[in-house]
């Protein structure tokens, strides 16, 4: 089995920028030239979590280019609930392709940024002609509003998309500590630091209580240093948690606004990788095996062995390996550009 992997050595050559985008600006950082590849990340995340694939999609070629989501980093941080719903993200990044002098990319997510990334291939094929899903499978809009459905999770505790959904909720647990609660979140989804009996009652907030009633105080995963922590708190506690939650606010818009793709395919060539024992694998099981329907472009899908949800950062050297093959594979490689 592999090990998880610590980033050994400082990330060298990055650029940090800002980039002009129709909703406000993106943060990016970016490494290598080539064809473009577009990593976004998830909650409670930022670009930092993909600083083991920068270097290694940047050495095998390609302008490997990771954002800040808007409402995290130092991207834009609209106030209104409604400017994170999807429409928005989608065009967050073909603004940041623009922005780049690029015409088309590749798109990789993970957790939040997975949907983000097969909502923006769906959308626009035209720019994005690959996309690789990291730990969320690909489950096509259907007919059953989000709100509804997950409120029949859990009986008499509440499903923490349901818990996250009245603004200042979750804030008012999250905020007066913020490094206690990424550390308990970051361990109770980690393949080596989650409760032996599985993550379902992770997921569960108990009657008149919090979700970090949950957390069971473990030491920190060991694909995460004191250092790595750092950079996600400091970051957070600057901006706070609002405009990350926001995302979780806007599944019935989202849900209104792709009314229209309801039960479309992603054609692209197309990409998953997620963790045995993370619950977006277990719980969406039938949207993996539904992959042959969902992602006629499907070139290759692993289910990574003893991992939990931080597949990129839990297994940092195979996840490397799986993307640059993909990445490199006749079908993503030789995609052809609308213009040509």
């Amino acid at each position: 089995m592999s090990q998880p992997t610590r980033l050994s050595t400082p990330l060298l050559d990055v650029k940090h920028r800002s980039v002009d985008v129709p909703g406000g600006r993106i943060h990016l950082v970016e490494q290598g030239a080539g064809p473009l590849v577009l990593m976004v990340h998830g909650f409670p995340e930022s670009w930092y979590s993909w600083r083991h694939q920068l270097p290694v999609i940047a050495a095998a070629g390609f302008r490997a280019v990771a954002i800040d989501v808007r409402g995290y980093g130092r991207s834009s941080k609209p106030l209104d609930v409604e400017a994170y719903r999807m429409l928005a993200h989608v065009a967050d990044n073909v603004g940041v392709v623009h922005a780049l002098g690029e015409e088309t990319a590749t798109i990789v997510g993970h957790d939040w940024g997975s949907p983000i990334a097969a909502n923006t291939a769906l959308l626009r094929p035209d720019v994005f002609t690959a996309v690789g899903l990291l730990s969320v499978p690909y489950a096509p809009r259907n007919g059953v509003r989000p709100t509804q459905a997950l409120a029949k999770i859990g009986g008499t505790e509440e499903f923490y998309v349901s818990y996250f959904q009245e603004p200042g909720r979750a804030e008012a647990e999250i905020e007066p500590d913020i490094r206690a609660w990424l550390a308990g979140f970051y361990a109770g989804l980690s393949g080596d630091t989650m409760q032996p009996a599985g993550t379902g009652r992770f997921f569960l907030v108990p009657e008149g209580g919090r979700l970090s009633d949950r957390f069971t105080g473990e030491a920190l995963p060991s694909w995460l240093s004191e250092t790595d922590l750092d950079v996600y708190v400091n970051e957070f506690e600057r901006t706070g948690l609002s405009g990350a939650l926001n995302r979780y606010r806007n599944v019935d818009r989202d849900w209104e606004d792709l009314a229209v793709w309801d039960g479309a395919p992603i054609s692209q060539p197309s990409l998953f990788i997620g963790g045995e024992l993370d619950a977006s694998t277990t719980w969406m099981a039938d949207a993996v095996q539904a992959f042959p329907t969902t992602l006629p472009g499907l070139v290759s899908s692993h289910i990574l062995e003893g991992c939990g949800h931080w597949v990129q950062q839990e297994r940092a050297d195979e996840v490397n390996r799986l993307l640059v093959d993909w990445l490199q594979s006749p079908s993503v490689a030789a995609r052809p550009s609308p213009l040509q």
